[in-house]
């Protein structure tokens, strides 16, 4: 369901040019490192996708053939992993993504 939502006179129709700032060379720099973000961020969507869908056949396979519905020792290895590298932020992140792949538990 769409909201319609008011815009305020003044303010960008999209909201992201609204910087922050009445600094030119600033706001043109906050723009540019928006643009890369916004790339970042598709990219990361795309990638989010094609693993769910990875993960989700993965699970098809094992279950066609006889096997459990979970490996618990490589949901364990892709936590640590995320924890390593990105700390607690890391753990929640791949609950997520394991979330994504196989469902709720």
């Amino acid at each position: 369901m769409a909201t319609d939502v008011a815009e305020q006179p003044g303010t960008p129709a999209s909201g992201s040019g609204d910087t922050g700032t009445e600094a030119p060379d600033a706001a043109e720099s906050i723009l540019g490192m928006r643009e890369r973000i916004d790339e970042i961020d598709n990219a990361l969507i795309a990638l989010w996708q094609e693993r769910a869908s990875l993960s989700q056949r993965v699970g098809a396979t094992r279950l066609a053939s006889g096997g459990t519905r979970l490996v618990l020792s490589r949901e364990r290895e892709i936590v640590d992993r995320f924890r390593s590298a990105l700390g607690a932020d890391g753990t929640q992140l791949a609950l997520l993504i394991l979330r994504a792949g196989r469902g709720p538990l």
